[in-house]
């Protein structure tokens, strides 16, 4: 019997999972002006497949119009098995208005906005942290032969990101158990997070194809080691020169990134809501755990909120490119679109208010005294996901940065989703989060 191809359009919702409908490849075209139908209260669908309260009820339609730029396509298991083949979309009102929960119209209008009152460009890159569902020897953390025993994933993976357009940087087995890193090079703008979505995607095929299983969720128990999401990014002016660093200034970095990352640190306890967006996103985001527990900057610090990495010494780039930022207090149950969207928002805000620049720590936080960090503009981050959540939803400035309606939407989104926690042990809570991410 002859196959029909198929092509999935999809979107990254609020639950950090990708929805979408697919249709035949011999009826899609890149062009499609009509789009794809959707309904606006498929965005209360939770990671567990229950349904929030919702603003939308059983009304309204919506339209999914794919990007051709993030059509992607591979092929697993050669020219004749089935190939993952995806393409992202933005979802608008029929009328082409603008919808309010469209993660990647969020962080394109907000990236614009970013160029057009400072003339910067964001160059970002997700690193990601997952593991494998099934059992390996203990041990063998950075090992070669940790790599070994899922070289066949590793080279079946980056060949599909190759394929896909993304350059692979590196493939290592990680610290926690089963636990293996990747890294992509940067890209520019919304590129970044479009990557981040189609990655993941990649890597769930990548390991079905070989009968494999992993898992992004941020903690796979309460005392394990958990999974983050690093966003590396610098800056690129109008010509697409870097100009994060300046060796003159502070720290060495340059005036409006330093206004910037200033806007992300004070924002941080409310924004966290929205790049660590599970319950056991916040076991993981404690002291000592190599996560991120206070609004800091730190220096070559892996426990810092953001952590500023200097290029290595005598390394022959150019002056404005001498560092970068990696920012750590995020996981994969976030969208990387909203991830990325929030990071530009909060950081425009530093620059909208001329902040100065943070100070850098140098030391363990857990370790100096409430009134210093107070003085330093230094708290601790949210201890549940509930008291992040009720930080963003009483945080007026952060609401202002988005379309109305949206943390609204997305607050109820969170309460829906730890309602169906509810009464649960912690170790069914990550279990429950293993499952969906």
């Amino acid at each position: 019997m002859p196959e029909e191809p198929l092509i999935m359009v999809c979107v990254g919702d609020i639950s950090g999972n990708v929805r979408g409908k697919s249709v035949p490849l011999a009826d899609y075209r890149a062009d499609m002006t009509a789009g794809v139908g959707w309904t606006p209260t498929n965005v209360q669908l939770t990671c567990f497949g229950t349904i929030a309260e919702t603003p939308y009820g059983p009304f309204g339609d919506l339209v999914m119009t794919p990007v051709p730029m993030t059509e992607a396509r591979v092929a697993f298991g050669g020219a004749e098995a089935p190939a993952e083949h995806l393409v992202i979309a933005e979802l608008t009102w029929p009328d082409g208005s603008l919808w309010e929960c469209c993660t990647r119209t969020i962080l394109r209008r907000a990236l614009e906005t970013l160029h057009a009152e400072t003339g910067l460009t964001v160059r970002a890159a997700f690193e990601h942290e997952f593991m494998f569902v099934t059992d390996q020897p203990t041990g063998g953390a950075y090992t070669i032969g940790g790599v070994r025993r899922r070289k066949a994933f590793g080279e079946t993976f980056l060949g599909a990101l190759r394929e896909a357009g993304m350059t692979p940087q590196s493939f290592l087995r990680e610290f926690g158990p089963n636990q293996y890193e990747v890294s992509v090079a940067p890209a520019r703008g919304v590129t970044a997070a479009d990557d981040a979505l189609v990655l993941r995607e990649l890597a769930r095929s990548a390991a079905l194809s070989l009968s494999e299983e992993i898992t992004f969720t941020p903690l796979i128990g309460p005392h394990d080691v958990g999974n983050g999401v690093h966003v590396h990014f610098d800056f690129l002016d109008g010509a697409g020169t870097p100009v994060t660093a300046d060796p003159d200034a502070p720290d060495g970095i340059a005036a409006t990134a330093a206004a910037f990352i200033a806007g992300v640190l004070k924002h941080l306890p409310s924004t966290v809501a929205l790049t660590a967006p599970s319950v056991p996103s916040y076991t993981r985001l404690t002291p000592h755990r190599w996560s991120a527990a206070f609004n800091n900057l730190g220096y070559r610090d892996r426990e810092a909120a953001v952590r500023i990495c200097p290029r290595p010494d005598g390394a022959d780039v150019a002056p404005g490119e001498q560092l970068h930022f990696e920012y750590r207090a995020a996981d994969a149950a976030a969208n990387p679109h909203l991830v990325l969207a929030t990071l530009v928002l909060a950081g425009l805000q530093g620059v909208r208010d001329g902040l100065p620049p943070p100070s850098v720590t140098h030391e363990d936080l857990t370790l100096v005294a409430a009134e210093e960090l107070n003085a330093r503009g230094i708290e601790r981050l949210p201890a549940s996901l509930d008291d992040a959540i009720a930080r963003l939803d009483t945080d007026t400035t952060v609401r202002s940065w988005f379309p109305e309606k949206f943390v609204d939407v997305y607050v109820a989104h969170k309460r829906g989703e730890m309602a169906f926690l509810k009464g649960k042990t912690e170790d069914d809570i990550c279990a429950a989060y293993s499952g969906a991410y």
